[in-house]
């Protein structure tokens, strides 16, 4: 590992390869660095939002820096792939149904730049991404571009994955520390002078598959923390006890930071990264993968204490209060309170299930379809309800006390 000083060069053209809660973000915060960006994304609806400089989603700061950068021109978007001296990927990378990483979206997006290249470009894959990807990007371009292969105007890789958090991001792509790996050290330097660009943290330089690694251990150790608080919670309310006042307890240790349970864990991060280790190695991944079987499995929990909770009612009224994956976001990605909410419908086909989320205007399609869910405010939902279930610790949420039976999945109505 190194960490790296570098010469900042501002005169390129860059293109960002996807405009979702990390591309958009990236590419706003390089042009507002004096660089010429290119957003790529294949949605025209968020296109035209960008090129109308107003974000497709909430994130802290980033409307201004985004219509500042396109008022500037400095910052426009496209569902076409231009020419560019640099390349950052950033597109999703879920898993398939077998957990194994669906790679699809890398794919595309190589071949689709693959036409443009005119020799010596950088390609950056900042998808969160399983051991070997930035390998198989440049794979799949170089099999596009044979003419490239062994030129000294061939294409250089590396891969720099996003550390960020959702409501902090514009604040800490510029304050946290990078890691950069390339799959030669000449890629490391060249991407390095790219993230100098607007990065005010170290920047890590090492191998690009060690890069890969070191985002999915991040998430995986949060995971496998969680998953201790989660089966804490269990256990507890088993014997009756109040895990939150537990666990309190024992972090007054000075060596024990015990995280704190919920109904799950979800967003793009740490309920999918860790099944690209196991997807690595998985007859070496015990732990990591009971962590996950531990977090997955507590949405059913939750919904079968829901359950019990109504039992005996043809006609219940239930609350649930927050979608996001995480307090005071509108990120809905991999929530456990998604799932739990359309469980509930399905559960309750006589009942309806009245869903606060301060921080969307719509219910996602799958609960948007269900006839017996609808999003209310606050109030209306705690006067219809028989029951509160909690499922997010918005801030919207602490100060209230419900006068109905509730279910406190985060231990903020104690």
């Amino acid at each position: 590992m190194n960490s790296t000083a570098v010469l900042v060069d501002k005169d390129l053209r860059i293109a960002v390869v996807g405009l979702g809660y990390i591309g958009l973000p990236t590419a706003a915060i390089l042009a507002a660095q004096g660089v010429e960006v290119v957003g790529v994304d294949i949605n025209p609806d968020t296109v035209a939002a960008v090129n109308a400089g107003e974000p497709p989603f909430v994130e802290p700061d980033l409307a201004t820096y985004v219509s500042g950068a396109v008022q500037r021109g400095l910052l426009s978007a496209s569902t076409e792939m231009p020419h560019a001296d640099v390349y950052i990927v950033a597109v999703p990378t879920p898993f398939l149904d077998d957990h194994a990483p669906d790679l699809s979206y890398i794919k595309a997006a190589g071949e689709a730049i693959a036409p443009q290249l005119r020799g010596g470009e950088l390609v950056i894959l900042e998808s969160t991404s399983p051991p070997g990807a930035t390998q198989k990007l440049a794979d799949w371009i170089f099999a596009a571009r044979p003419d490239l292969v062994g030129s000294d105007a061939a294409p250089e890789f590396a891969h720099c994955p996003e550390r960020v958090l959702p409501g902090k991001v514009m604040v800490e792509l510029v304050e946290n520390d990078r890691i950069v790996g390339g799959l030669t050290p000449r890629a490391s330097k060249r991407a390095c002078e790219v993230y100098a660009i607007f990065c005010n943290g170290q920047l890590l330089t090492t191998d690009a598959m060690t890069a890969e690694m070191a985002k999915l251990v991040e998430n995986s150790f949060r995971d496998v923390n969680i998953a201790f608080a989660n089966e804490l919670s269990l256990i507890c309310d088993r014997l009756g006890i109040d895990v939150w006042e537990l666990i309190e307890l024992a972090n007054h240790h000075p060596r024990v930071n015990i995280l704190q349970p919920g109904p799950g864990v979800g967003g793009h991060c740490i309920a999918v990264d860790p099944w690209f280790i196991v997807d690595a190695a998985p007859d070496l991944t015990k732990v990591i993968r009971s962590a996950r079987d531990v977090n997955d499995g507590k949405p059913q929990w939750v919904l079968e204490k829901v359950l019990r909770s109504v039992d005996g009612s043809e006609t219940p009224v239930v609350a649930a209060l927050g979608l996001a994956f995480k307090p005071d976001i509108d990120d809905l990605r991999e929530s456990p309170a998604r799932r739990i909410a359309g469980e509930l419908a399905d559960q309750l086909p006589g009942g309806r299930i009245l869903v606060v989320e301060p921080h969307i205007d719509g219910l996602p399609a799958e609960l948007a379809n269900r006839r017996n869910v609808e999003l209310v405010d606050i109030d209306r939902a705690l006067a219809e309800a028989d029951l509160a279930v909690l499922l997010v610790d918005h801030t919207a949420f602490k100060g209230l006390r419900p006068a109905i039976p509730f279910v406190d999945t985060r231990g903020i109505w104690k």
